[in-house]
């Protein structure tokens, strides 16, 4: 395992390698540059002084190696339109709300996805079931904007229950300032997709197990339905729910994007929105790396989640015993 774990970090480093050199050609392949809008506005000299302040008259390759020379030291560089801070301090602070953000997402969605799945399985092809089912496919296949442009709609404009916007700037918050209500919105139009994902893994997957033979003869030997279900169904049947996990985590991170640009939440999606269109290259730079090194760190740790459930499952040619 531990030979697996070296390889997959070795396949990390390349992926981030390879990460970093399509988004910088990229960033500069595309006509103009972060200082042009100013252009009317600034005499020739005072422009050149900007551009060599920041690098940017220097070939695109010397750029390149500039950037990552500086990037292996963690220093990622200036924001072009807040030269007042760093990057690395940008993204720290700003990180800490997507991350909050996320996390009361993922405990929202895989809590009810968990519930309506095993509730759906337990009740097979009843209303029940087909309503769930029919409620998941929908939350998969509606964009999270056009859910959250809806819940805008009705429940902050028209019947003006919660605030439209924000993330605890509201003042209106429960238990301290663990619960606010113009939190409500935002986690229910992020986690909605999820949810419903969830649900539908954890359906499929508790329906297969229940249908198991050791299933049928754990009920033929009069044990209980609550044992049967807590002892042989949920255990085996948490493997594709460690799957969407995994698949999740990286997904909610990429989708903050559009919940925070519609929820006016100042998380790193969107300061990432701010920066790609006023094109400051060492805060989209660093985004991209960040995000890219959070999929293969999750996606790992799903890895060697899966050996901790079920040791027959093997890593790298070997497996945990």
């Amino acid at each position: 395992m531990i030979l697996y774990i070296l390889g997959r970090i070795a396949s990390l480093i390349m992926i981030l390698f390879a990460v970093s050199v399509i988004v910088f050609s990229l960033m500069h392949s595309v006509p103009g540059g972060p200082f042009d809008e100013r252009k009317g506005r600034l005499p020739a000299a005072a422009k050149a002084n900007i551009l060599k302040k920041y690098g940017l008259d220097q070939p695109v390759w010397k750029q390149y190696m500039n950037y990552m020379s500086h990037a292996l030291r963690f220093d990622f560089g200036i924001p072009y339109q807040r030269p007042h801070t760093t990057v690395a301090k940008l993204i720290g602070k700003s990180w800490l709300i997507t991350v909050q953000v996320g996390l009361t997402t993922i405990f929202f969605a895989f809590s009810i996805g968990i519930i309506l799945g095993i509730y759906a399985a337990y009740h097979q092809n009843t209303w029940i079931d087909n309503f769930v089912t029919f409620i998941s496919s929908l939350g998969v296949t509606v964009p999270n904007f056009v859910v959250a442009m809806w819940l805008i709609l009705i429940f902050a404009v028209h019947y003006n229950w919660v605030p439209m916007g924000g993330w605890g700037s509201s003042g209106q918050c429960l238990f301290g300032k663990y619960f606010c209500t113009d939190w409500i919105l935002p986690v229910v139009a992020y986690a909605i997709a999820p949810m419903s994902l969830v649900a539908r893994y954890t359906r499929a997957s508790v329906v297969e197990v229940m249908g198991e033979e050791y299933v049928r003869t754990a009920r033929a030997k009069g044990l209980n339905e609550s044992k049967v279900m807590r002892r042989h169904v949920f255990r085996n049947a948490q493997i594709p729910m460690i799957t969407a996990l995994g698949t999740e985590i990286p997904n909610l991170i990429t989708g903050s994007i559009f919940i925070e640009s519609t929820f006016r939440i100042n998380g790193l999606g969107k300061y990432f929105v701010t920066s790609t269109l006023n094109r400051d290259y060492p805060m989209i730079m660093a985004t991209f790396l960040l995000v890219a090194l959070l999929w293969g760190i999750i996606y790992l740790l799903t890895d060697i989640a899966y050996t901790l459930i079920d040791p027959r499952i093997r890593l790298g040619g070997s497996s945990i015993n």
